[in-house]
């Protein structure tokens, strides 16, 4: 797919008369990608590059233009299952124009940053501006999905919502990589801005630029290390529910046996009080009476030995 821009009144316009000073490849077919090799010399292992997205952000420098890669988050949806996706953005700067090869429609030049765009150099500048605040929105999207399973796990005793946290922070993980990518080109767009051709105003938005990535990347380390930090403990929370469960159960097991023993031990083929031979009228019912004796009898005891012991207990972590 072809789209083609241009700049008019400091503004980029969607044209299609072939005269667009910016021109914008997505997942470009054979015959594109031809024409970028052959029409604007791009060095097809840079292009194979720019369409790959394992692959690192970098700049290089060829004898008609300046060939960038950079990268950026890619739009999340519910098939992803937790799994946020990085892609790769070439870019290569001509003298007077712009090519940008991406391989998939991504929103480009979204957002107000791109309301007033005085060059080329400024509106490659703007473009690694904005990717660095959707990486932000992103990470506010990871930690608001995190808070929301992590409330889940409370009550859980399965493997779902623990294992949607691994995804997540392996979509950390991918992030911070390729912020920390995205930091080495930037750097060396500072050491070339004489070079690229940048403007004072673009090298003191090439500065902001800077720091804006660094706070970036920071925000990811810390969102990486509390994730990875705490899974043991979520993990713990799991099985600690399981055993309340299992414990519960077990008390409601031994709760039903006793009163199952009593009155299994009445009713065995043997002389014994309250059969017919006494004659007494009330034999089912004081049987049955003393079955429900018997388990009441077990649930105070259980209760007043657990209270014993959480007393013993708290009374323990007070003194130390």
């Amino acid at each position: 797919m072809l789209r083609q821009y241009k700049l008019t009144d400091n503004r980029l316009v969607e044209t299609g008369n072939g005269d667009g000073a910016v021109i914008v490849f997505i997942n470009p077919d054979e015959a594109e990608k031809r024409r970028l090799l052959d029409e604007f010399k791009i060095d097809e292992h840079t292009l194979v590059s720019a369409l790959d997205p394992d692959e690192l952000a970098r700049l290089e420098f060829e004898p008609d233009h300046a060939a960038m890669i950079y990268k950026r988050p890619r739009n999340y949806s519910s098939r992803d299952h937790f799994l946020f996706k990085v892609s790769s953005v070439g870019v290569f700067l001509f003298k007077g124009r712009l090519v940008i090869v991406s391989g998939e429609d991504l929103p480009l030049f979204d957002g107000r940053m791109f309301s007033r765009i005085v060059s080329l150099q400024d509106l490659v500048l703007r473009m690694i501006y904005r990717c660095i605040f959707h990486y932000l929105e992103h990470l506010r999207v990871i930690n608001m999905i995190t808070d929301s399973l992590e409330r889940k796990i409370g009550s859980s005793m399965g493997n779902k919502y623990l294992l949607n946290l691994f995804t997540l922070e392996k979509s950390l993980v991918f992030y911070l990589s390729s912020i920390n990518s995205n930091e080495m080109l930037i750097e060396k767009l500072r050491l070339n801005a004489a070079k690229i051709g940048f403007s004072p105003e673009s090298i003191e938005l090439l500065d902001d630029i800077h720091v804006e990535n660094n706070q970036c990347r920071r925000q990811a380390e810390i969102y990486s290390n509390i994730l990875a930090s705490l899974m043991d403990a979520r993990a713990s929370i799991v099985g600690n529910n399981l055993n309340m469960l299992m414990k519960t159960l077990n008390i409601i097991t031994i709760s039903i046996m006793v009163p199952t023993l009593v009155v299994s031990v009445f009713s065995m083929n043997v002389d014994i009080p309250f059969d017919n031979k006494t004659g007494s009228p009330f034999g089912f019912w004081i049987i049955m009476a003393m079955a429900l004796g018997s388990m009441f009898l077990f649930v105070k005891t259980w209760t007043y030995l657990s209270e014993r012991n959480l007393r013993i207990s708290n009374s323990k972590h007070e003194e130390t």
